[in-house]
């Protein structure tokens, strides 16, 4: 793993371990940027390459997660992509429910609350520690449900949910699913077909390995001719040089879920970040981060810190959490060490990616252990 992680400069001077938040900057990410201003230097305004471009990053995700590209809407943020499908769904017939876990990130609640005006029903279905049990959600969903709402890891605490047990169950009582992905793609496969989802969001932020600004939302194609998003703008449309401003004209493809002028800078960050998650491949990826969460938890937990994820590997993601009384406190701590971590709710948040190895490890707990008393 030596030479990816050379790859990444902040390794000279730091022990990363936040890919929760942000993924660590590469060399390929940084060239990428100094390719669209040499591309917009050289050419001036080449909307018709950058329009190409844009369809690179949407077969990037097509591919990623085993989606056709008409699938794929390519939007600036999950925010923008989940607005644009609620505006598509219509609460007002005998189906108004939207059930959300509560290991949902905030935006994702909060955007089925914003519908609520609309007729939405929105029901929150509580954590039994750091699990929710399929029980919980069988109690939720009913007949009046038009939409589950699930997230694959939880941002706060790293637990898994059992992703195709609530399809097999939404669907076998008539509802659809959208499954955040924003904790997950980028550390283990995840195919959409395989799982049966309706709905998948995601960015590339975190462990894609890119920056702020570009998200997916894939629409299965059968779904797409009964939904009509309000949330519109020129990208969108069937033809985005028609300028007609005389109708709205949606694209039959999942573009109609897509705004106005795209994020052109981060598309080139976005394209190089999800090029070397390809190069390295997923299932390689899966296994060594699943080498390093066990010798955190190994490690965390012989020292009598209260681990927050569950124990299980099969039950947690990238994402490991410990409880700390102080948290924010530990947090800036161990940023003086040199050690990169956050932080939700009172646990601290460890998230090691492809680039890691067993000593940046050893370094957090090192660091662990010098602020026990912020633990124990």
């Amino acid at each position: 793993m030596q030479s990816i992680r050379e790859r990444f400069p902040i390794f000279e001077k730091k022990v990363y371990l936040n890919s929760c938040s942000q993924g660590a900057l590469s060399i390929d990410v940084q060239e990428a940027y100094q390719a669209y201003l040499n591309d917009w230097d050289e050419k001036g305004s080449p909307w018709e390459y950058w329009v190409e471009r844009m369809e690179a990053a949407r077969q990037a995700f097509a591919g990623l997660v085993n989606a056709e590209p008409g699938e794929v809407a390519v939007t600036t943020s999950v925010s923008a992509g989940v607005a644009a499908l609620a505006s598509a769904l219509d609460f007002n017939g005998e189906r108004n429910k939207v059930v959300v876990s509560d290991f949902e990130f905030p935006t994702i609640a909060q955007i089925w609350h914003a519908q609520e005006s609309r007729g939405a029903q929105v029901v929150h279905v509580p954590a039994a520690g750091n699990t929710i049990p399929i029980s919980y959600f069988e109690n939720a969903i009913d007949d009046q449900t038009l939409l589950v709402s699930i997230t694959s890891v939880c941002f706060r605490n790293g637990s898994k949910l059992d992703v195709p047990a609530l399809v097999e169950l939404a669907h076998r009582k008539g509802a659809l699913v959208l499954l955040d992905s924003y904790q997950a793609l980028g550390t283990y496969p995840i195919d959409v077909k395989q799982l049966k989802v309706d709905f998948l969001a995601g960015g590339v932020l975190k462990y894609l390995l890119a920056s702020a600004g570009l998200a997916y939302l894939y629409v299965r194609k059968d779904l797409l001719p009964r939904l009509q998003p309000t949330a519109v703008g020129w990208f969108s449309q069937a033809n985005i040089f028609a300028m007609d401003i005389y109708r709205n004209t949606p694209a039959p493809s999942a573009r109609r879920f897509e705004s106005g002028t795209p994020p052109v800078p981060n598309i080139y960050a976005g394209v190089a970040g999800i090029k070397l998650i390809q190069s390295i491949g997923l299932e390689r990826i899966e296994a060594h981060i699943a080498d390093l969460t066990g010798a955190i938890k190994e490690g965390a937990m012989r020292r009598g810190f209260n681990l927050v994820s569950p124990v299980d590997p099969a039950k947690h993601g990238a994402l490991i959490t410990i409880r700390s009384h102080k948290v924010d406190l530990l947090v800036k701590w161990l940023e003086q060490d040199g050690i990169v971590t956050s932080s939700r709710d009172n646990n601290l948040r460890i998230s090691p990616h492809i680039y890691n190895n067993q000593r940046d490890v050893d370094c957090l707990i090192d660091g662990l252990t010098r602020r026990r008393e912020l633990l124990v």
